[in-house]
């Protein structure tokens, strides 16, 4: 009789039947791997595109997330508009869908500018959860609810030493090389800032520097050094005052130099006016801005222009449109905008930009955005002609009658409605359907 040998696996072996037994047997995976207490949960679709999406789904279990906002139960739109101290406020538009609609609210939470991203998305969080209670109380999961209240303590009122003014700096740098090119840029500035519900100050001064080498080989031996430096200062500053939830005035001033639009110096001070078709207390949602603007200028021009002129006086005006819009479909902003020369009605210029994302219908999104310039008001355009390497290195601005640019794009998703998952291994690389982007 043959003796029975026992022959211990290698580690490849051991680590390559260890890999086989873990993957699940097809004919062992449940049928339905929703749990039926969490398929009667509320639906809710998100709809904010910076908010930490994963951080809400890792921490509200007690509800569904679904990927189109028409098969939700709640559609809870985020919008935030930055407050006068440099923080944001995030408005929280719950909108009560299916057998809840018609149930709506909004709540807000105020984020300051030094809290951190974890700290903002704990607050956020703490409103969602909020806000939620009223739908979710109405499911067969409201019963393992506990309402709790944490009586706050007595506080004594805090004075803002500030009064309310906000000062922000910066300084930024970049360079980056070749063996035969090489750029380095510099710019900052400073700005300071004062909002309150009756007044709106903004003064800023900034600058940038670009320095561009190109080394450009004429022949077997000869190496020239092509160099490009530009250069600008600008400053702006406006006080705004609200008169009522529709009407506001304003002080607008600039001064600037730079040495691309072949300005030495330039100074511009203009009253403006602007009206609000839509109350200003609904401008996270809706906005119609109609704004007038005149006033007089200096300019100095480094080189003399195209006109003749080495130095002017200029009087000009300008009138504008906006249209803002977000809502459930998705959002939109269209601006209009045309300003002219006092002393000559032709030199003036029409600008049309716009942005607009909308979801047509479940799993597809269009996106798109773009703008065009009518331009007829080069006024500080040098007289001298252009090298070559002023042209293609752009060190100086160029005559044109128009200018443009622009995106379009859509997406489609399909696969499953829900979107509870959080799995962040190896990244986000995948999960959740299958998803189609174009653009040009």
């Amino acid at each position: 009789m043959a003796a029975f040998k026992f022959r211990v696996p290698s580690l490849f072996q051991l680590v390559v039947l260890s890999i086989v037994c873990s993957f699940p047997l097809f004919s062992q995976a449940p049928a339905d791997t929703v749990d039926i207490m969490q398929k009667s949960a509320v639906k809710i679709y998100v709809d904010c595109s910076l908010c930490d999406q994963d951080y809400f789904r890792t921490e509200l279990t007690y509800v569904n997330f679904v990927r189109d906002r028409k098969q939700a139960h709640v559609h809870i739109m985020i919008t935030q508009m930055y407050t006068g101290s440099g923080g944001t406020e995030y408005t929280m538009t719950f909108i009560g869908q299916l057998e809840f609609e018609g149930v709506n609210d909004t709540l807000k939470y105020n984020a300051n500018k030094t809290d951190t991203q974890d700290m903002t998305r704990k607050g956020m969080l703490k409103v969602l959860k909020t806000g939620l209670v009223r739908y979710v109380i109405h499911t067969p999961l409201g019963e393992f609810f506990n309402i709790t209240y944490n009586k706050p303590t007595a506080a004594t009122k805090v004075a803002d030493r500030w009064d309310y003014w906000v000062i922000n700096a910066n300084l930024s740098s970049w360079f980056n090389g070749e063996s035969q090119y090489k750029s380095s840029q510099l710019w900052g500035g400073l700005t300071a800032s004062r909002v309150t519900d009756d007044w709106k100050f903004r003064f800023s001064v900034n600058f940038s520097y670009n320095d561009n080498a190109y080394d450009v080989q004429t022949d077997d031996t000869t190496t020239v050094t092509s160099r490009s430096i530009s250069r600008s200062q600008w400053f702006n500053g406006f006080i705004v005052k609200s008169i009522n939830d529709h009407w506001s005035v304003g002080l607008f001033t600039y001064l600037s130099s730079a040495t691309y639009s072949n300005i030495d110096f330039s100074s511009r001070v203009e009253p403006g006016i602007e009206y609000n078709i839509f109350p200003f207390s609904e401008s996270t949602h809706r906005q119609l801005r109609i704004g007038y603007q005149i006033g007089v200028g200096s300019r100095r021009y480094i080189d003399t222009t195209i006109y003749f002129k080495k130095s002017e006086v200029l009087y000009s005006h300008s009138l504008s449109a906006t249209l803002s819009l977000q809502q459930p479909w998705g959002s939109t902003s269209i601006t209009l905008a045309e300003s002219q020369f006092l002393h000559d009605f032709s030199k003036n210029s029409f600008n049309a930009s716009g942005s607009m994302s909308i979801r047509v219908f479940e799993g597809l999104s269009v996106t798109l955005y773009g703008g065009y310039t009518a331009v007829h008001d080069q006024l500080s355009l040098a007289k001298s002609s252009l090298t070559e390497a002023e042209i293609y290195q752009q060190r100086r601005e160029l005559a044109k009658s128009y200018s443009y640019y622009g995106s379009f794009g859509f997406s489609y998703s399909i696969g499953s409605i829900y979107n509870n998952i959080v799995n962040s291994r190896f990244g986000n690389q995948g999960g959740g359907g299958t998803t189609i982007i174009t653009s040009d």
